[in-house]
């Protein structure tokens, strides 16, 4: 972090105006508990716990002797499923299953608490480097788990060590954490409508991406938005915008990371869509821009950049 700074000191606060800090997986704060990559898990899988190194089970064990249950202590739960099982197909995180009882309430206060402290030690860390530096913003990344969002145990959110239930918010001490570094809470999913995903998962980002803006606001830290898959169509723009201008007035997203730079980007139609979306985020109200008029001047700048954009889908595609 210090050479970064050093390095790009001529850069920060004009060029650089916001560092997202590595947290974890795809720079996330959570655990590996769904790992795609190698095929160990497909989506809407409910991942598995990641607590059974020896560093995890000494300090599980501690803490479970701390309240008197030392019982509780020998590893995690061992009914909670394998990486690509159903909610429902487990003792631990069906309806009425083992997350809902003493013991589950303790193990998963327990984990989620591990990672709200690895947060800290990153945050305070990159704090000393950066505080004192004028017109940066430090953000954090926390993961838009949607699916099986609609049941009781949100059994996905549990495993990453997001200990958010029906019956607990998980969301706000991960805000609140952030809010103690003055970091902005960086959230994914901002492009997804619940209609658009499996029903069956019971998917709900729409809830998921209201119930983190909450949280960001009660705790007073700064919202960014990200999409999580990329989209080039107005369908999705239209979701983000709608999400930012919720927050147009003192609520206002503070950033948005638009994903992703590619040759399909740069095809004419989706470069024409996305000037007339570049245009409707920077206008200040954002639900009353004439859409026509937004059509007309993303018009011009695609006829403006055709030549230059050519050239960036050859050198992207090559």
């Amino acid at each position: 972090m210090r050479a970064f700074r050093d390095h790009l000191a001529p850069y920060m606060g004009n060029t650089i105006c916001e560092i997202q800090v590595g947290m974890g997986p795809a720079g996330e704060l959570r655990y590996p508990s769904y790992p795609e990559s190698n095929g160990t898990w497909s989506f809407p899988g409910i991942g598995e716990f990641q607590c059974y190194d020896r560093y995890m089970r000494s300090s599980l064990k501690a803490a479970a002797e701390a309240v008197g249950r030392p019982e509780w202590g020998n590893a995690g739960p061992e009914d909670s499923g394998t990486y690509n099982q159903w909610p429902e197909d487990t003792g631990f995180f069906r309806r009425e299953g083992g997350w809902n009882t003493d013991y589950g309430q303790f193990f998963m206060s327990w984990y989620s608490q591990m990672l709200l402290e690895h947060g800290e030690r990153i945050l305070s860390a990159c704090s000393s480097v950066f505080t004192g530096t004028p017109g940066v913003k430090v953000s954090v990344k926390v993961a838009g788990i949607h699916w099986h969002y609609g049941t009781r145990s949100h059994a996905p959110e549990l495993t990453a060590g997001y200990y958010n239930t029906r019956n607990h918010d998980g969301y706000l001490p991960i805000a609140r954490m952030l809010g103690r570094h003055g970091a902005v809470l960086n959230f994914t999913c901002v492009e997804m409508r619940n209609h658009e995903q499996p029903q069956d998962a019971q998917c709900m980002p729409e809830a998921l991406v209201q119930q983190v803006a909450n949280a960001a606001k009660d705790a007073g830290v700064g919202l960014a938005g990200e999409n999580a898959l990329p989209r080039y169509d107005e369908t999705a723009h239209d979701q983000v915008i709608a999400t930012a201008a919720e927050k147009a007035e003192e609520d206002r997203m503070v950033a948005f990371t638009y994903l992703r730079m590619g040759p399909d980007l740069f095809q004419p139609d989706n470069w024409r869509r996305f000037a007339a979306f570049v245009k409707r985020m920077t206008e200040t109200g954002v639900r009353d821009v004439c859409r026509e008029q937004v059509e007309r001047e993303a018009q011009s700048v695609a006829h403006a950049t055709q030549g230059v954009v050519q050239e960036a889908a050859v050198a992207l595609t090559n």
